[in-house]
């Protein structure tokens, strides 16, 4: 192995000591995102995290939708104010 010193052409004002290395496989840590494991029947309907993301925001959509409705078919939003006779 060759210990000759390494010459660099950065400038001197890049701190490089800050850099975070990022691991591959299970031990790899997240930068400030969530990580949500899917099982692997789960994760092969997807091609990639846009996609699942899409997916979970259209079923949140639906299931605020669904749950606003009452069985009878009615709104449960506040009735409107009705207007004096």
């Amino acid at each position: 192995m060759d210990n000759s010193p390494i010459e660099d052409d950065l400038r001197p004002d890049y701190d490089l000591s800050t850099l975070q290395v990022r691991r591959f496989g299970p031990k790899r840590t997240s930068f400030g995102g969530v990580t949500v494991r899917l099982d692997p029947d789960v994760a092969e309907m997807f091609p990639n995290a846009d996609a699942v993301n899409e997916a979970l925001r259209f079923l949140i959509r639906a299931t605020r939708r669904q749950s606003s409705i009452t069985p009878g078919g009615q709104s449960q939003s506040s009735p409107e104010p009705s207007s004096p006779a």
